[in-house]
């Protein structure tokens, strides 16, 4: 458990708070690039680390996310004009492009010469893997934009289900990372199966092992840290065992292991202290990765149908998750649909902010405790001498990365095997000789 203090380090992100100053310190999704997909869009109106910002798509395509309220009179830009190039105030009309330099101040004496000397707070943007990034920590030590753990070539495909959580980011990060819970939670959607190794069909994943009580390993690493979940598999169990690896890539990614069809990743932004943007995504080889229609209609996440407009969630404490007591009766384990309705159920149950200090961990939760440890050390340094995780030497890039599953022989050292030619070379390792999956 931590204590108190140690859980105010992990979880706040709002104001001066050092997790606030390691996010900001990196490049974080800020919509979807569907949500300002077309020239002259309306203004999205958006949060991140309790900071509140408007982005926009001027007339010639270009993207631009600004602070929120106007600089004249603090009204908000958020439903302002998008015209002409630039986002016009409708208080008194102050328009402003991409950079937030001031194109014109309707109220405003031309004389005054204000209009060449105004600016407001605009943003560094990139637009890549079906995401609009933004940067909001100190430019002038800003680290290049790389690709994302999930846009491993740049036609890789990429599906993305989004969702609005009100809850705090670190409990949503902790359902990634907690590799036993599938097994329960999921066991419906998750089905234990006589398979070489996972596999996704239209209704379910599959997997070759029947063991709810994985035996857990990790490995701090320059990114955060891979941690292995060892099952005995169905077939071959007194030889062999099922490896399942996840990575945690500081500070809100976790990559976790992929199916014969594609590749799995999750993103947890912290939108404050009590809300999070949380996206699932699917990525890999076109021809078996699911368009994001068939993504989010398997998930249970699709807008207008399971998800508000806003991408809040239809199922609440109010209506009871829409929790299905036939279903469950019928053989379903949770009565509710979509795997990641299920986690969002358990975390609105924790309340905005779960309270660690009355946890009962087990072994099953090594995971945890080593991201909690790890992210507690990580704000505690930060307030130290300003080292940002997920930023130090050496450095792998992100989209180099990669989850591992598969069935291997007990002798099999679970943190080579998937390891990138790089990883191995940074630790000064061979690869594997054996061959993992077989």
């Amino acid at each position: 458990m931590l204590t108190r203090e140690e859980n105010d380090l992990l979880c706040r992100v709002e104001g001066d708070a050092p997790m606030g100053a390691i996010m900001k310190s990196h490049w974080l999704p800020a919509c979807l690039i569907e949500e300002v997909a077309e020239p002259d869009c309306d203004p999205l109106k958006v949060r991140l680390v309790g900071i509140d910002l408007v982005a926009f798509r001027d007339t010639n395509g270009k993207i631009g996310v600004l602070d929120e309220l106007c600089p004249h009179r603090r009204a908000s830009l958020a439903y302002g004009r998008n015209e002409e190039c630039g986002l016009r105030c409708l208080y008194h009309g102050w328009k402003f492009d991409t950079d937030g330099n001031a194109m014109e101040l309707a109220s405003e004496p031309a004389e005054t010469g204000l209009v060449k000397k105004l600016k407001t707070r605009a943003y560094p943007v990139r637009e890549a893997a079906g995401f609009v990034w933004v940067y909001l920590g100190d430019e002038a030590t800003m680290p290049e934009f790389e690709p994302p753990v999930f846009q491993p070539q740049r036609d890789t495909k990429i599906a993305i289900a989004k969702f609005k959580v009100p809850v705090n980011w670190a409990q949503v990060l902790e359902g990634g990372i907690d590799s036993a819970h599938s097994s329960t939670l999921h066991s419906s959607d998750m089905v234990p199966a006589r398979v070489a190794s996972a596999q996704a069909n239209e209704n379910t994943w599959l997997r070759p092992s029947t063991d709810k009580s994985p035996r857990l390993q990790a490995q701090r690493t320059p990114f955060g840290f891979r941690y292995a979940a060892l099952r005995r598999p169905i077939q071959n169990a007194q030889t062999h065992d099922y490896i399942r690896t996840t990575l945690f890539v500081a500070p809100y990614t976790v990559y976790i292991p992929p199916n014969n069809n594609y590749k799995v990743a999750i993103l947890h932004v912290p939108v404050d202290d009590t809300n999070t943007d949380f996206y699932f995504l699917a990525f890999g080889d076109a021809a078996t990765t699911p368009d994001t229609e068939t993504w989010r209609k398997f998930l249970g996440a699709t807008r207008g149908i399971d998800l508000n407009e806003d991408w809040s969630n239809k199922r609440t404490h109010e209506n009871k998750f829409l929790q299905d007591r036939q279903a469950m009766k019928a053989g379903n384990f949770t009565g509710i649909r979509g795997i990641p309705n299920q986690d969002y159920v358990m975390w609105l149950t924790m309340g905005p902010i779960a309270d660690r200090t009355k946890d009962t961990l087990g072994a099953s939760d090594l995971a945890i405790v080593e991201f909690r440890k790890q992210m507690v050390e990580a704000a505690l340094q930060y307030q130290k001498d300003g080292t940002v995780i997920g930023r130090t030497e050496p450095h792998i890039p992100a989209n180099k990365l990669r989850s591992f599953e598969g069935v291997a022989p007990k002798t099999t050292d679970w943190r080579v095997v998937g390891l990138t030619e790089e990883e191995l070379s940074l630790r000064g390792l061979a690869p594997p000789t054996s061959n993992a999956a077989e």
